[in-house]
């Protein structure tokens, strides 16, 4: 069996009682060196393979090869939720049409989840995901979802809003849905969700403190209805109250 096993934000207590149950039955668990070391003290009796960013194939074809070679259960890990920026794509891309591996994704709780509970209830209408990483994702075609999600005053929740290769993305994006978007609009920063350093910043589009966001951050952008209410965070779903 080779699981795909979403470890949510960062603390245990985040984790799903499957993908405790799925670390437990694993014998062997591959993950990013960073991730393995959130869940140090529930693998350090089994065999771990760590790797470094920006080795993700090697590190799920080197889990593909060890659970056919070995016959045994094999744990890839990733943060928030496998099937969200994560490894569950990549596994089954790599396993093609081949049937002899039986493969059990495993769900966790998304950094904009996560976030978003730590804030108060910005998610409550629709919302969509946007990395603003052009490493995978050319920066043209994510322009184009800003502009769309924009257009459509959707809530937008930025991943890999800034970084010290990429600096200049996320004021970019702000621009981008400054045109559409009030400059008081209500933004939800999120340090290190579920982590020790966890912490939530709540901001509009034109007070932004850039030098706030890094790689470890999620920046959630309400619609024109969200608005800050006793310190929460909070987009009306629509009732008549």
């Amino acid at each position: 069996m080779l699981y795909v096993i979403g470890l949510g934000p960062g603390k245990e207590e985040l984790m799903s009682k499957e993908a405790l149950r799925a670390i437990e039955d694993c014998d062997i668990i591959v993950g990013y060196a960073t991730y393995m070391r959130l869940i140090r003290d529930l693998v350090k009796d089994k065999e771990h393979v760590a790797t470094g960013m920006r080795q993700e194939i090697d590190r799920c074809q080197k889990a593909i090869d060890m659970a056919r070679e070995t016959g045994k259960n094999v744990g890839v890990v990733s943060s928030g939720d496998a099937g969200v920026y994560g490894m569950a794509g990549l596994i089954l891309e790599l396993l093609g049409d081949s049937k002899d591996l039986e493969v059990k994704v495993v769900p966790g709780i998304t950094a904009s989840l996560g976030a978003a509970a730590a804030m108060g209830a910005p998610l409550m209408n629709d919302f969509c995901h946007i990395s603003l990483s052009d490493l995978m994702t050319p920066w043209e075609m994510i322009e184009k979802r800003l502009y769309a999600a924009s257009q459509g005053d959707f809530v937008i929740c930025l991943y890999n809003p800034r970084s010290k290769g990429r600096p200049d993305h996320l004021r970019k994006a702000l621009d981008i849905m400054a045109q559409y978007k009030s400059p008081e609009t209500i933004v939800g920063i999120g340090k290190d969700i579920g982590r020790k350093k966890e912490s939530i910043i709540l901001t509009t589009i034109k007070d932004l403190d850039e030098n706030l966001v890094d790689m470890t951050t999620i920046v959630i952008v309400g619609n024109k209805e969200t608005y800050v209410k006793n310190g929460r965070m909070i987009t009306p779903r629509g009732y008549t109250l």
